[in-house]
């Protein structure tokens, strides 16, 4: 397993949160979304110029902005 930067996954790409690299009140929001270690996400879509993103994680699909997909990590399989 390879780990990248979410911001870097490729559309229909899958992987499993590797770790939230954020404190305070955007981290906690980041948490509240259900972005926590070991959840798994796939990438559905990016806007036309590449924010924000759409991904599913825990049944349901969530816009992320570009800026907060920096500070998640993913493992995804080579």
């Amino acid at each position: 397993m390879g780990r990248i930067n979410m911001r870097q996954m490729k559309v229909n790409q899958k992987g499993r949160i590797a770790s939230v690299k954020v404190a305070g009140e955007l981290g906690r929001r980041i948490r509240d979304m259900g972005l926590t270690k070991g959840a798994e996400i796939r990438i559905q879509g990016r806007a036309p110029l590449y924010d924000p993103v759409a991904l599913r994680v825990r049944g349901f699909t969530l816009s992320l902005r570009n800026s907060e997909a920096d500070f998640i990590d993913v493992e995804i399989d080579d």
